[in-house]
């Protein structure tokens, strides 16, 4: 079964690798002294620290497992490839919310870097998956559990 490929914008890619380097380096390093500091405490089996710091570890080689796979799985949008005559992944759209009357703007990522408190949303998040291939003066409806949202396409721009 092929693996899925993972969208990435050049600032998602920078992130995940950053990510990753520190997980490796100041994390691990992080969790080993811990792991040596309670093993000095003695007899390991009642030892609740050494019990945490190993969880720890397993967590953070669980992660850099997790990030490796989505960096060897990840195609890249390059600048080049974001067009601003349809709606896609790399651009950043403008929208109208038709029943708020209030303009709301997006930047289109792949689910890895999706991030609604920065405003960059999946395109495989509802609203994203709506506005995918449309053009300026679209209007869309999304189905969320709500109820039904109206879009309007006001802007399309590169990131």
């Amino acid at each position: 079964m092929a693996e899925k490929q993972i969208m990435l914008t050049l600032e998602g890619l920078k992130k995940l690798e950053q990510k990753l380097e520190h997980l490796k380096t100041v994390r691990r390093t992080d969790v080993a002294e811990r792991i040596k500091q309670a093993i000095e405490f003695g007899d390991i089996s009642e030892n609740s620290e050494y019990e945490d710091a190993k969880n720890e570890q397993a967590f953070i080689e669980g992660e850099i497992m997790t990030l490796e796979k989505m960096l060897r799985n990840s195609k890249i949008i390059e600048e080049g490839d974001i067009g601003t005559d349809v709606v896609s992944i790399g651009c950043i759209v403008r929208l109208k919310d038709l029943e708020f009357d209030e303009d709301l703007e997006y930047s289109i990522v792949g689910s890895a870097e999706a991030d609604p408190t920065e405003f960059k949303i999946s395109n495989e998040s509802p609203v994203g998956q709506a506005i995918l291939g449309q053009k300026v003066g679209s209007v869309v409806e999304v189905n969320v559990p709500a109820g039904v949202l109206k879009y309007e396409v006001l802007e399309i721009k590169r990131q």
